[in-house]
Formats: structure tokens, C-alpha cells, sequence
């Protein structure tokens, strides 16, 4: 009995240990080496790797005589364009992107009376730094650490027409005999941002170029809503050949460079809930490179196409897209192979993707995610009604025959090979197995931890609103949840036999005081499923003690 006991309890602070964990780090640091491609490929994109190396440095040694790029132009100077779902603001110098407001989800939560403001993703200010840039580098390329282009458009404001699917964005540069249009293209509900750049040769000489994408940022956390008690994942994660997804932290990035080749592929900066990423033309063969500035708190995550050419008198278009917006599973899956894994569920993802897929066609059928999290934690209960049954069970009997487990150890507790053999006679003679009710809690246990990554990595809970509650994402303001969540726990208690061990006794005692201590500070959306889960919990239980109860 005292082994079965240990297992339960240590179950129950593995799981405990499992949320302090997240609690802490949102996501384990991976620190994985990335492999350059077989050499014969490898040196046929050289050039462009120096190029990428140039790109993401020229702003930090350009000299005194060139312009610097993180100087903005005057206010009035910047290009603005909208959609219906971005606001994006370009420096004409360089024709980066310097800006990025998302004007469908709100920088914060609401009040009546109160005008919303968009969440800004991207932004260049005083103290922080976080854009996305793009260029051409290599023999006739435009960029490179002494000088950026400076292009002119027609306007400095663009705006989605309500008749039009897209709106686009020319810049226009003349180099020598060779006319460049830097190309943005915005699309009507989609966050990605299409970029060509149309090359017209006019020269008598080919023009020669690569295509180079960067996301240069420092390490300032971004503000995250009080209450949520954690500390989010931070950094860069980009696919390769060897691994579908990796992931690197600033620290990572700063201990050490990393560099590989594939073809297609992207590149992202992930944080809670968003995520911008450059991807480019899944046809070419492209070197990404993380990196950090030698003497800055700067990090770059860029990528360079293999070089481009253009015969004389002809016309070509280099492409890649930019994407800046919510975690969004569905809309990641469409944009480019494995960027949907920018939506981290952790080492149990078979698990937690298919959950998340049934609490977000539970939530279009009715309209409420609280709802749709305690409809689906009703269906998995339905799913583990049995294995939950055998457990309870099993629980009843040996609370049912503790009388008699008492008295042997008051007749037996000195000798303890005499007491283990009664035990067995008593287990046998009742039909009680104690096994049977420590498995099945073992094979729910990876679904909760599943559930859990699902729905703290999903950004639809974020100011989603259910009863008292505005936002499922954060915090309970008025500590309800927690508190009825640590009664359902004493409940549950209550109705389970106690540990004969006065010590492991204590401990269950005190945790429910414990989880409601933690879960003060835990989503609320996360609350919501353990409260509704204990309460179906003690409903099963009971109604099986009562049946056990009344056996003969």
C-alpha cells in the first residue's frame, strides 16, 4: 500500500514540477548545431553568404559619409500603407519595412468609452529595435554596408480600397541603365506581405544580384499581460534539411553563429502568440544565417537567395513574402511547409495539435472559447470515462477495505514480510488491485500536459471574453477560478481512502493549497479546464463509491 501511495504522489509532483517548469520557461531552450550543405552546393551559393554577412551589418560599420539606417527620415517622409488587417510604415531609405500594426487584435483590452489601438509588432523607436529588411547585394546589387538606395513612390499613403482584394506599393530606383521597383504587395484578411523586386535591364551588360531578407532585432522582451507567470519563448527559429523545425534563444545566437543552406525554407522571430518570418521563393536555393553584432545588443536573422541573372534588354522578378502576425495554425500550414510549427506544443504536438483542431471546430459551432474548453474537456472525459472508472474503482475498494488494512497493521506493524503477506491475502480475497488505479491516472497524464501547451500557445484565447472574465489569456482579476479550482481538489480528496502514512497523509493535505496557490497566476483559459475536469471528476467518483458502497 505505502508503494502505491508513493506513486501517486510522486505522479501528482511530476506534474506539479511540469507546470513549474512552464511556469518559468514556456518552452525548453534548444541549443542544436545546424549543418551546412555538401559542398558542391555549398560553393555555389558563397557569394551570396557574403552577401548576407554584409546585409546585416552594414548599418552598425557604414561610414560617417553614408547615410545611417537607423536614422528615419522625417515622419512625414515614411511610406504608409493599410489593409484591412496590417498598417505597415517603409523607410524609403532602403525600402525597409520599420513598422508593423496589426489592426485587428488590440494592443490591450478595452474599456467602454476607450478608443482601441492595434498591437504593434514591429517598430523602430529610441529604445528598441525590431524591423524587417530586405535588398539586393552582390555585383550590381544596391546594397551593401556603405550605401543604401533611396527610392522614390507616388504617394506616402496608401490605403486598401473596399472594391480591392490587394493594394500594392511601388518604389522606384534608378540604377544607371537598370530600372528597380521594389514591390510590397498587401493582401484583404491576410497578414503575409508579398516583395518582388522587377529588374529592367536596359543596359547592354547583364545585371547580377541577390535577393537578401533580414529581421534584425534586440532583446528587449516585449510586454506581456500581467498574471500570465511565465516567461514566454524569445528568439529564432527557422526550418533546415536535417530538422523540420529549430529554434534558437538570444543567448544561443550570442554564444555562437549559425548558418545553413536549403532550399526554400524560412526564417522567423517567435514570441507569445506572434511570430514574423521572411520566406522566400520556395524554387531557389537559399543561406540563412543568426546572428549577433560584435559590440551591440543587435541580432539579425537573415536569409540570401542564390544570385540572380538578368540578360540585357530583359526583364526579371526576384521574390520572397514577409509575414507578421498571430500564431495563426491554419493560415501558417498555407504560407510555407512546417512554418505552422512556429506554434510550439512541446515534445507531445501529436497530441496537442489534434486537441486544439477539435477545440477550435467546438468553438465555431458555438461562439464562446470558455464554452468551447468545457465542451471539449467534457469530450475528453467521455473519451477517458473507463480507464477513469477502472481507477476510481479501484480507489473505492481500497478506501472501502482500509478498516481492515488499519487492523492488520496494527496486528502486523513490526513485521513487515507478515504484513506484506497479509496484504496480498486481503487484495486477493476483496479482488482489489492497486495497480489498477495508478495506470489509467498515468495514461491521462500526457493528455493534460498536451492540452495544456495547446492552449497556452494559442493566441484565440487572448482577450476572449467568458462570464466575469475579458480575457481567458491572463490571470482570473478576482482569484475565483483558483479558489474553486483548490475545493474541487479537496473534494476529491475527501472521497479517495487515505494514505495510511501519516507523512504522505500531510502532504495531500496540503496540496490543493499548493495548485491553488499556483494556479492564482495561471490563464485563466487553463483554470477553466481543471476546474471543469475536477468537478466531472467528483461526480464519477461519487456515484462509483456510492456503487461499491452498496456491494455486498
Amino acid at each position: 500500500m505505502d508503494w502505491l501511495r508513493t506513486s501517486i504522489i510522486g505522479g501528482i509532483l511530476v506534474v506539479a514540477f511540469l507546470l513549474i517548469i512552464r511556469w518559468n520557461e514556456f518552452q525548453e531552450r534548444k541549443i542544436s548545431a545546424l549543418s551546412l550543405q555538401p559542398a558542391s552546393v555549398a560553393e555555389s551559393i558563397d557569394v551570396a553568404n557574403e552577401q548576407a554577412e554584409q546585409m546585416s551589418e552594414f548599418d552598425i560599420q557604414a561610414p560617417t559619409q553614408a547615410p545611417a539606417v537607423t536614422q528615419l527620415p522625417a515622419q512625414s517622409q515614411l511610406i504608409k500603407a493599410s489593409s484591412d488587417t496590417l498598417e505597415i510604415t517603409i523607410n524609403p531609405v532602403g525600402g525597409d519595412i520599420v513598422k508593423v500594426a496589426l489592426l485587428k487584435l488590440n494592443n490591450t483590452l478595452v474599456k467602454e468609452g476607450e478608443q482601441a489601438e492595434p498591437f504593434i509588432l514591429l517598430n523602430q523607436t529610441a529604445n528598441t529595435t525590431y524591423i524587417a529588411r530586405s535588398g539586393l547585394a552582390g555585383i550590381n546589387g544596391t546594397d551593401s554596408k556603405k550605401n543604401r538606395p533611396t527610392f522614390v513612390s507616388a504617394r506616402r499613403n496608401y490605403t486598401l480600397d473596399d472594391t480591392d482584394e490587394t493594394l500594392s506599393i511601388d518604389l522606384l530606383y534608378q540604377q544607371e541603365s537598370t530600372v528597380i521597383t521594389k514591390r510590397f504587395t498587401l493582401k484583404r484578411g491576410s497578414y503575409l506581405v508579398d516583395l518582388e523586386y522587377i529588374i529592367d535591364n536596359k543596359g547592354a551588360s547583364p545585371w547580377q544580384a541577390s535577393l537578401v531578407g533580414s529581421i534584425k532585432r534586440d532583446s528587449h522582451n516585449p510586454v506581456i499581460a500581467p498574471g500570465v507567470g511565465m516567461s514566454p519563448f524569445l528568439g529564432a527559429a527557422t526550418t533546415t534539411t536535417e530538422t523540420n523545425y529549430d529554434k534558437y534563444s538570444f543567448s544561443d545566437i550570442a554564444e555562437e553563429s549559425f548558418k545553413h543552406n536549403k532550399q526554400g525554407g524560412w526564417i522567423a522571430m517567435v514570441q507569445h502568440y506572434f511570430v514574423s518570418a521572411w520566406i522566400p521563393d520556395s524554387n531557389t536555393q537559399n543561406t540563412y544565417t543568426l546572428r549577433k553584432a560584435k559590440n551591440s545588443d543587435m541580432y539579425f536573422f537573415s536569409f540570401a537567395s542564390a544570385p540572380t541573372v538578368v540578360a540585357a534588354g530583359q526583364t526579371q522578378t526576384i521574390s520572397a513574402q514577409f509575414y507578421a502576425g498571430p500564431k495563426d495554425v491554419s493560415e501558417l500550414e498555407k504560407i510555407a511547409p512546417y512554418l505552422d510549427l512556429t506554434v510550439d506544443y512541446g515534445f507531445l504536438w501529436m497530441i496537442a495539435k489534434p486537441l486544439f483542431w477539435g477545440l477550435d471546430h467546438i468553438h465555431d459551432l458555438v461562439g464562446n472559447w470558455g464554452i468551447a474548453i468545457i465542451l471539449l474537456t467534457l469530450l475528453i472525459k467521455v473519451l477517458f470515462y473507463y480507464p477513469s472508472a477502472i481507477s476510481y474503482r479501484s480507489m473505492a475498494k481500497m478506501r472501502k477495505v482500509q478498516p481492515k488494512m488499519q487492523a492488520l497493521k496494527e496486528t502486523y506493524g513490526d513485521d513487515r514480510q507478515r504484513m506484506s503477506q497479509e496484504l496480498m491475502k486481503l487484495y486477493k480475497t476483496e479482488k482489489v488491485n492497486p495497480v489498477s488505479g495508478c495506470l489509467p491516472m498515468l495514461l491521462q497524464m500526457p493528455v493534460f500536459i498536451a492540452l495544456y501547451w495547446a492552449l497556452m500557445e494559442s493566441v484565440e484565447l487572448r482577450h476572449a471574453s467568458f462570464m466575469w472574465l475579458n480575457d481567458l489569456s491572463v490571470k482570473d482579476p478576482y482569484f475565483v477560478l483558483p479558489l474553486v479550482m483548490g475545493f474541487t481538489m479537496w473534494l476529491q480528496q475527501r472521497l479517495q481512502p487515505t494514505p495510511p502514512d501519516p507523512t504522505q497523509a500531510k502532504i495531500m493535505q496540503w496540496m490543493p493549497v499548493f495548485f491553488t496557490g499556483l494556479f492564482m497566476f495561471f490563464p485563466a483559459g487553463l483554470v477553466v479546464y481543471w476546474v471543469v475536469n475536477n468537478t466531472l471528476s467528483i461526480i464519477q467518483m461519487y456515484m462509483i463509491n456510492r456503487q461499491i458502497e452498496n456491494e455486498k
